[in-house]
């Protein structure tokens, strides 16, 4: 990094980069000095480049607030690794309210030379995933920011907010934290209208509004863990039990945690689920590859025995005999 224009355009990189960096900092990445920082921040003020410097022992150079930047030039490690988050983000329905995936995937082919453009474009259309797309519920993007900043800031928030009884109420919380559990996202915080720990679907929530209050949140909450525990209670209509004759570890990693849980037995594993309808639980308890020993409910026993017939009828049926 000899040349001071590769210094310099590493400077602006790295200011692009970091919210803020001391002069010390910056010599230390550019292998020089204190004194050539200065120099060098003064070459991008020319070229119309806003750089603030803070004085003071603390100081140090920022680019300035609200500055937009030209397009960026992206490497080729760095295009794919883009390109690889947005259809992973697509795929798994992390989506917002506009088409921002698509629209930013396209401006990204857009601008990128042909020697890029063309491996992008195949890698975008030969990519396959083994999991089911997911059909994510969009929030609004100024509302998940919002609650994010409010979130990091441990400052409370107005939300108008949107029942699934489509009751429609104005509220307080304190965010503590912001989770996206399968193909929508969640806001978990202290609800101050109900006093209580409250979890809200961010789609259901129309605006967000700053207050000026601060919250802390309690010593080591985990948004996830509460999140998926209180799914796991969820109003179900039908309470399973059942006791499955494998290991516990192979169990686990087949079954989503956040929709059962399992106890180690003498006999096996003791599963308890919730759900809504038992034909889905018939499914799910056929596709392991384990015995199991239903104990409730009892209606479950029809939904096995109706599933056992529909595939045993599937295995006899022969070509000749479908339709023409």
């Amino acid at each position: 990094m000899s040349h001071p224009l590769t210094r310099v355009l590493t400077l602006l990189e790295l200011l692009q980069s970091n919210a803020r960096l001391t002069g010390t900092e910056l010599a230390d990445r550019l292998d020089t000095d204190v004194r050539t920082v200065r120099r060098y921040t003064a070459h991008l003020r020319d070229l119309g480049i806003p750089v603030e410097a803070e004085r003071g022992r603390y100081g140090g150079y920022r680019l300035a607030r609200g500055y937009r930047m030209p397009p960026l030039v992206l490497t080729n490690d760095e295009a794919l690794a883009v390109v690889l988050g947005l259809l992973a983000a697509e795929r798994l329905g992390m989506g917002t309210a506009a088409p921002a995936n698509a629209g930013a995937l396209a401006k990204i082919e857009r601008v990128l030379p042909h020697a890029l453009r063309e491996p992008l474009a195949a890698m975008r259309e030969t990519l396959s995933f083994t999991a089911n797309a997911v059909i994510g519920q969009t929030p609004g993007t100024g509302v998940l920011l919002a609650l994010a900043q409010a979130s990091r800031a441990h400052t409370t928030v107005g939300i108008s907010h949107q029942s699934w009884r489509q009751e429609h109420t104005e509220r307080d919380i304190d965010p503590y934290g912001v989770v996206f559990h399968t193909g929508r996202w969640y806001v978990v915080g202290h609800d101050h209208l109900r006093d209580s720990l409250r979890t809200f679907r961010i789609d259901r929530i129309a605006s967000v509004t700053s207050r000026a209050d601060r919250f802390t949140a309690p010593d080591g909450f985990d948004p996830v863990a509460h999140l998926t525990s209180t799914l796991a209670q969820g109003p179900y209509r039908w309470q399973v039990e059942v006791t499955i004759h494998g290991p516990l570890d192979e169990i686990a990693r087949r079954l989503l945690s956040s929709a059962v849980t399992l106890t180690a037995q003498p006999t096996g594993v003791l599963m308890h689920a919730r759900a809504e309808r038992l034909d889905g639980m018939a499914h799910m308890l056929a596709s392991l590859e384990w015995p199991f020993t239903l104990h409730q409910p009892d209606e479950l026993r029809q939904a096995l025995k109706n599933l056992a017939a529909q595939l045993t009828a599937a295995a006899q049926r022969r070509p000749e005999e479908l339709p023409q």
